[in-house]
């Protein structure tokens, strides 16, 4: 009788033994599958960035980088800007604004990144599809705040951030800033240049050309079509939203705009 005892003993030790190191297992395996699920939820909500060098800026929505090791144009995904030098376009309004601010802001920065979409990465001109990213900030976005391009070329399944580019450019459509200062200049089918009058076209060049100097005379045009400039020592000058920029009054006037008090 003690013999079997001994015998049952020892089983029950081998039983706990044996359990116990199965559940150790089952809770290793536990461990390990949800830092599995954690790295690939990562995966998921962060895209990848990849940093490049700036060679130069080409116009609104396309700029020249260094991409592993040879230089490419990177054709700025989901927007439009108007043309500067289209072999049959030619040169659009607001072309030259969305050029000089996107140089502005690429040339500032000390980080270029491009981050890809899930789609293809060339467009049949061969160059490199992407968002375009200076200093942290998504160069699309920006275009669009300002009113210098539109939502286009919209192909999926490169749409990562289509939902919140057409909600910014909502926001510059009521402000009426950039190229939405003039009605159906930007359509869906692209810019037209015919639907802007003589003395439109004339605030966009002057606004163009005094973009980068120190001009501070605001052109302004109201809701009745008056075009009124505004000096700084202007009552309303502070509030004024300026269609177009001037460095003297001569140059105001010469553009259709006249001072407050006529």
């Amino acid at each position: 009788m003690k013999w079997l005892s001994a015998v049952l003993f020892m089983v029950m030790i081998s039983g706990c033994s044996i359990y116990s190191t199965d559940h150790s297992n089952d809770q290793k395996n536990s461990n390990e599958v949800q830092e599995e699920f954690n790295q690939n939820k990562d995966q998921q909500t962060e895209f990848k960035r990849v940093k490049v060098k700036l060679i130069k800026p080409i116009d609104g929505d396309t700029v020249e980088v260094m991409y592993q090791g040879s230089n490419k144009k990177v054709r700025l995904l989901l927007i439009d800007t108007p043309e500067t030098s289209h072999p049959r376009l030619g040169k659009q309004p607001y072309g030259e604004d969305a050029k000089n601010f996107t140089r502005a802001v690429v040339e500032k920065a000390k980080m270029i990144e491009l981050e890809f979409d899930i789609g293809p990465k060339h467009d049949k001109y061969s160059r490199l599809l992407a968002y375009v990213y200076a200093d942290g900030k998504m160069v699309q976005e920006e275009l669009l705040k300002e009113g210098l391009a539109r939502v286009a070329y919209v192909y999926p399944p490169n749409t990562r951030y289509i939902d919140q580019f057409n909600l910014i450019q909502k926001e510059s459509q009521k402000k009426g800033i950039g190229i939405w200062k003039v009605e159906n200049y930007s359509q869906k089918d692209g810019f037209h240049p015919k639907m802007i009058s003589p003395s439109d076209q004339q605030s966009i060049n002057y606004s163009s050309k005094n973009q980068n100097k120190m001009c501070n005379i605001k052109g302004n045009i109201n809701s009745k079509g008056d075009k009124i400039y505004h000096l700084p020592n202007s009552r309303w000058y502070s509030q004024t939203k300026p269609e177009a920029w001037f460095c003297s009054e001569t140059e105001a006037q010469e553009a259709g705009f006249h001072s407050p008090k006529q």
